[in-house]
């Protein structure tokens, strides 16, 4: 076996081994990344819902309030207009889902789900926690959410949703007395629900992925072939001409020039050991034949 087929079955080896953790330490490296670069979105998406929300109290709810004696106008509900406004959003960016998950909702397209309402009661129990973050299964593959508590801190909105008595007529007219009741101050009645699939998340880490594997592989072969060229030039063709000149040389052939003793590398040190024996061996022939 040569000595480059040897060199590059050692240095394919030690390629193939440091592909394979580079592969793997990275796989799960920019997974946790992509996870976490979209849960961050997530959030920026929860602050938008959360300003929307404030604008509507602070200067919707003000100039709408004196028309609802004679028309409910859901508008003025700050849960309504980030619904509203984050699913105009949801048309132009489809993976990110948003609801107002509510356990005893005045308008049913809010009512929680089994998984949303054990998130409610998770805040309920917890009174500290101000975020769940997390991954379920769902029927169309994983999905990552983060969740934030709705809580009833201002007694501002206990005229809707205390006593239906004492709740807007038009707000009556619209949705009854059976649901959206019953709240009291300072208690979680919800949460906000940020939704993502796993999908686009993986997707990103994928092509990540992908991509830095692709330039690994591409660095090492240039590393390939740049080491191959160097012991070829530095290494094997010096030998090389060194045992084609020891095998004339075996034969009786002293015509062969002396090789270049220049620096003091291992190559330089053969050649200088090998004119010295070139010589010897020549000397001690001129001494047999005389």
């Amino acid at each position: 076996m040569g000595l480059r087929l040897k060199f590059n079955l050692v240095l394919l080896a030690v390629f193939l081994a440091g592909f394979g953790v580079a592969g793997y330490i990275s796989h799960d490296l920019l997974h946790r990344h992509a996870r976490e670069q979209v849960l961050g979105e997530a959030r920026l998406v929860m602050e938008a819902a959360m300003a929307v929300r404030g604008y509507t109290v602070a200067q919707v709810r003000p100039h709408l309030n004196p028309l609802m004696d004679k028309q409910f106008l859901p508008q003025t509900v700050p849960a309504y207009a980030a619904t509203e406004t984050l699913a105009v959003l949801r048309k132009k960016y489809p993976n990110y889902d948003y609801k107002e998950a509510t356990l005893n909702p005045t308008n049913p397209r809010d009512r929680a789900a089994d998984w949303e309402a054990d998130l409610v009661n998770s805040f309920r129990n917890r009174p500290d926690s101000r975020e769940i973050a997390g991954q379920r299964d769902t029927p169309t593959g994983p999905t990552l959410y983060v969740a934030h508590p709705i809580r009833i801190e201002t007694a501002a909105c206990l005229p809707c949703h205390s006593t239906p008595d004492v709740a807007p007529a038009s707000m009556i007219k619209v949705y009854g007395t059976a649901n959206g009741f019953g709240w009291k101050l300072n208690e979680v009645v919800g949460a906000q629900v940020v939704s993502v699939p796993m999908s686009v998340p993986l997707e990103n880490a994928g092509q990540a992925f992908r991509t830095f594997m692709a330039s690994l592989a591409a660095v090492f072969a240039a590393v390939f072939l740049v080491l191959n060229l160097m012991l070829s030039w530095l290494i094997i063709q010096p030998v090389s001409r060194m045992s084609a000149a020891a095998d004339k040389v075996s034969t009786g052939d002293f015509d062969q020039p002396e090789f270049p003793e220049n620096g003091r590398d291992e190559v330089a040190v053969l050649a200088s050991s090998f004119n010295r024996m070139r010589r010897s061996l020549e000397k001690a022939m001129q001494m047999i034949d005389s």
